[in-house]
């Protein structure tokens, strides 16, 4: 009992150790000017997403382990780190990630998590549509980080 329990704590104090940053995004930010022209287009980018989304939870593999692994033993000799986004908002959403000769698209459910491995010490281009607002950063990943989003 007393080890399952220690576990857990020492988890939760290594993700809390984390790079963390929070964002909070606004149907206000879109970046798609078209995307504010009309209530049929915002409607039609919730619908892709969602196409968008259901087709790659069907063949998405999780990284989960390396993830864990990387976040509870991370090593400065290790040449990758991971990055980890929480969606907080009642939309599935698809997170890219694109950086030197790096891309991959990441589907997240409504209140998951979703995490990737990358290589250090480069800039990423993180993005997503998360009810119908745009997120959109670019950060040089040196070690873990983390990534809230919420409506």
């Amino acid at each position: 009992m007393k080890k399952p329990f220690s576990f857990t704590v020492m988890i939760i104090i290594v993700l809390n150790s984390c790079e963390t940053t929070h964002y909070r995004t606004t149907s206000g930010s879109v970046k798609n000017p078209k995307a504010n022209s009309n209530a049929g287009n915002r409607t039609s980018t919730a619908n892709q997403t969602e196409l968008e989304y259901q087709t790659l939870i069907k063949t998405y593999k999780s990284e989960t382990a390396a993830v864990l692994t990387d976040l509870l033993n991370g090593s400065e000799d290790s040449p990758n780190t991971s990055i980890t986004v929480e969606n907080n908002s009642r939309c599935n959403m698809v997170l890219t990630i694109s950086g030197n000769n790096y891309f991959k698209k990441i589907p997240i459910g409504a209140n998951k998590i979703g995490s990737a491995m990358v290589p250090k010490n480069q800039n990423y281009n993180i993005s997503g549509m998360v009810c119908n607002s745009v997120y959109q950063k670019t950060k040089f990943i040196s070690s873990s980080y983390n990534v809230t989003l919420s409506n």
